[in-house]
Order: C-alpha cells, then sequence, then structure tokens
C-alpha cells in the first residue's frame, strides 16, 4: 500500500483526500518510482475542479516527479534500480504522481542533474519542457531575436527566460513590480509592469511571444508581433482561438500542449549542470498539505514553482 491524494468527484481543494491506496505495479517498458517530491502545476487544479485532459474521477493528480527507481519492468534497459530519475510521464493522460510511488514509461524519464535536489528537479519538468519545446523546436528562436515571455516570474515563465536567454535573443518579461528584480534576475533585458503598465504600448516589433496565460492575453499579444513571427500562446482556454490579423500577417499561432521527452529533459539536466538554468522553489509542502498547497497555486502571486516533498 501506499499514501496518495485522491479524488472521487470533481470540484475544489476539498473534494481532495490523503488516502492508502494499491501500491502499482510497473508494466512492459516501465518503472516503479519511490517519490521523493512531485511538484504542483496550473494543469492540477483545473484537472481537479474540470477534470481537464484526463476526465472523470477517480483520480489522484500530478505530473512531475523526481525520485528513485525502485522495481525495472520487462524490456527496460534506461534505468536500474537506485537510479534518481525526473519526468513527467504520461502528460496529458494521467500519471498520479502526488502519491509516495508511481509507474511511469522509462521513456519519459530522465537522470535527475545531480546539482538539484528532488524538489528541484520536481519543479522542472513540465514547466522546463514547455519552455523548451515551445522556444527551440518550433519558434526556433535565434541569437540577436526579440521575445516577449508573459508571466516571466511564474513556474514556466521563470524558466522560458533563462532559456532564451541562453539562446542570445533579447528578452521582455511582464510581471508585478514586486517580481522586477526577480525577472531580471534570471537574465531578462526588460520587464514590464503588467499591473500598472500595458505592454501593447511598450512593446513592439518582437519575434516570439511566449503566453501562457487565458483571457485576451494571446489576442492582445499579436499586435506586437512582426509579420511572420511566432505566438506561442499555450493556455487551454485558448486552444480554438482565431486570430483573423495573425493569418494575415503570415504570425505561426498554434496552440501547443507540452509533451514527456526525454531528450528535452536531458538537454534541460545539461543547461542545470552547466550553470545556465536555475530552478525556484517558491514553497515546499508536505503531502499532508494538499490543500494549503492548491489554494496557494490557484492564488497566484508567488515566483517560480510549489513542491511537495515526500522524502
Amino acid at each position: 500500500m501506499m499514501r496518495a491524494v485522491t479524488q472521487s468527484v470533481l470540484g475544489t481543494a476539498e473534494v481532495l483526500r490523503l488516502e492508502d491506496v494499491a501500491r502499482p505495479e510497473p508494466f512492459y517498458g516501465e518503472v516503479l518510482v519511490r517519490v521523493h517530491a512531485a511538484s504542483l502545476n496550473p494543469v492540477d487544479p483545473a484537472a481537479r475542479e474540470y477534470g481537464l485532459y484526463i476526465g472523470e474521477p477517480p483520480f489522484t493528480l500530478g505530473w512531475d516527479v523526481s525520485g528513485v527507481v525502485e522495481q525495472v519492468g520487462i524490456g527496460v534497459t534506461r534505468f536500474k534500480v537506485g537510479d534518481e530519475v525526473f519526468g513527467m510521464p504520461r502528460f496529458p493522460h494521467r500519471a498520479g504522481t502526488h502519491a509516495e510511488y508511481v509507474t511511469a514509461p522509462a521513456r519519459d524519464l530522465a537522470l535527475k542533474p545531480a546539482s538539484l535536489t528532488h524538489a528541484e528537479a520536481a519543479a522542472l519538468p513540465l514547466t522546463g519542457l514547455t519552455a523548451w519545446q515551445a522556444l527551440v523546436p518550433r519558434a526556433r528562436l535565434q541569437k540577436g531575436q526579440k521575445v516577449l515571455i508573459h508571466a516571466a516570474a511564474g513556474g514556466i515563465g521563470h524558466l522560458a527566460v533563462q532559456i532564451a536567454k541562453h539562446l542570445g535573443a533579447h528578452v521582455i518579461g511582464t510581471a508585478s513590480a514586486g517580481n522586477r528584480s526577480f525577472v531580471l534576475g534570471l537574465g531578462a533585458d526588460e520587464v514590464v509592469d503588467y499591473r500598472n503598465e500595458d505592454f501593447t504600448e511598450l512593446v513592439s516589433d518582437v519575434d516570439v511571444v511566449f503566453s501562457t496565460l487565458g483571457g485576451d492575453v494571446a489576442a492582445r499579444s499579436v499586435s506586437v508581433i512582426q509579420d511572420g513571427g511566432v505566438l506561442l500562446q499555450m493556455h487551454y482556454s485558448t486552444r480554438d482561438a482565431v486570430f483573423p490579423d495573425a493569418v494575415a500577417r503570415g504570425i505561426d499561432t498554434r496552440f501547443q500542449l507540452v509533451e514527456p521527452d526525454a531528450p528535452g529533459l536531458e538537454a534541460l539536466a545539461d543547461l542545470v549542470e552547466r550553470g545556465v538554468l536555475r530552478v525556484h522553489v517558491a514553497r515546499e509542502f508536505a503531502l499532508e498539505e494538499f490543500r494549503e498547497a492548491h489554494a496557494l497555486m490557484e492564488a497566484g502571486g508567488f515566483a517560480g514553482k510549489l513542491v511537495f516533498r515526500l522524502v
């Protein structure tokens, strides 16, 4: 048996329960991971309340994980028992990392960077892969290009800023005044105070806009992008949005969803070990503090990531 944060109905954080459930067994090509840490992402409250991506309960939330391989399934050659690994298994299908153990396809994981704690490593996969897959293979961001990153102090944004800067881009981030120094410290060249300033009046002729925000942020961002540029819009609420002006100007606005990516994880681990990329954990919670963690995630306003630390 193991402990897991479970729910039997959709709803607010009040529907969550910490319960004893059966420990999973690894299938062919999978490993069983003893979870040392697992992070929260905005998708978790959305799945909890609306069943986003994963449908109706019962289920256990969570995708990001860092831990130790406890059992190796038939056919696995990537890892052995005792290896420290991290990753984002199965996304957007059910993974259930907010538990003491989780099974994962071996090719959804990578070796944990030695310089990171398990809490830091658990904060990296979903957010880091989102930024990496968007900026590198999708946008093909180049040295000297200009990129606007919305919510630059957030879980995804603070990693996107560092990756974009590493690629040689001129980086503009939106953030609150309180997070201005934090974002500049990540390497941003400019910061726009989104509460008191209108980015459409201060920013122009960017090659790429990176937006994980809902509302009208993506639509308003079209006006600051050069013809033929890229709008990386990754919020589920805008996945079916149509941007007529963008189409007329040759701007790529396709919705993008992160996917498991072992080579991407290895690339992120390399950046971490080289001192190029650092992960900011805003706060750690015990698994028993699941309601407090969900409340803070939904309230927002913090920089970096929230993490459950189990070991």
